[in-house]
Order: C-alpha cells, then sequence, then structure tokens
C-alpha cells in the first residue's frame, strides 16, 4: 500500500521510488491541480514529495494528513539528482514519520511540525 505520491513534477522512472510505497501522480492523473492532488492524499493518507513550493506553504497553515517532503535542490543532471536522494533518503524518510514538512537541500535537511 503506497505511502507516498510524488508529484507530477517528478521524475517518473526513478529507482529509489520503485516500490509499492510510493505511487506517482502520473498513475492517477497527470492533470491534477494542486489542491486535488492535496484531497487525494489527505484521503489516502499520503505523503506528498515535490518540488512545488505551494505544498509547503500549505503544509504550514494546515495540520496532516498529508504530510509533505519538499526537494529543494534546484536544477541539476538527474544523476546528481538521483545520487544526492539516495544519499538522504533514509533520513528523509524517518523524519517523515514525525514531521510535518521535510526539506531537502543539497547541504541539509530541515524538519517541521
Amino acid at each position: 500500500m503506497a505511502v507516498y505520491l510524488i508529484d507530477v513534477n517528478l521524475p517518473y522512472y526513478f529507482s529509489l521510488w520503485n516500490t509499492v510505497d510510493y505511487i506517482h501522480q502520473k498513475d492517477i492523473n497527470d492533470e491534477w491541480t494542486d489542491e486535488q492532488i492535496w484531497v487525494y492524499a489527505q484521503q489516502n493518507n499520503l505523503t506528498i514529495i515535490t518540488k512545488d513550493a505551494d505544498f509547503s506553504n500549505k503544509i504550514m497553515l494546515r495540520q496532516p494528513p498529508p504530510k509533505v517532503i519538499h526537494i529543494r535542490l534546484g536544477n541539476m543532471k538527474m544523476k546528481v539528482f538521483h545520487e544526492t536522494l539516495i544519499g538522504v533518503w533514509q533520513d528523509v524518510t524517518a523524519l517523515n514519520q514525525e514531521y510535518k514538512l521535510i526539506n531537502v537541500f543539497t547541504d541539509r535537511i530541515e524538519a517541521f511540525n
């Protein structure tokens, strides 16, 4: 059963997210608005993984579900993007258990309740 909903703005083919714990928005409806994504994640108790700051802003004003993991790595080659996330993903998912917002930067991870 899925735990994470990957926003359409993130890679569809990404080995890190190739398990039953992850569902990509493209597999549901890649034309949904942010609000439709939010409601779906809320109804299914999913954490949204995104590069979209709108979700970070929304979670700071609301209580989960859903939770948000905001990937804030900027533009980089896919190989570097993948390597960066693999290096921190275990910490990110551990923090996601306790915090409603996780910001992932190239040099740090921030967690907020």
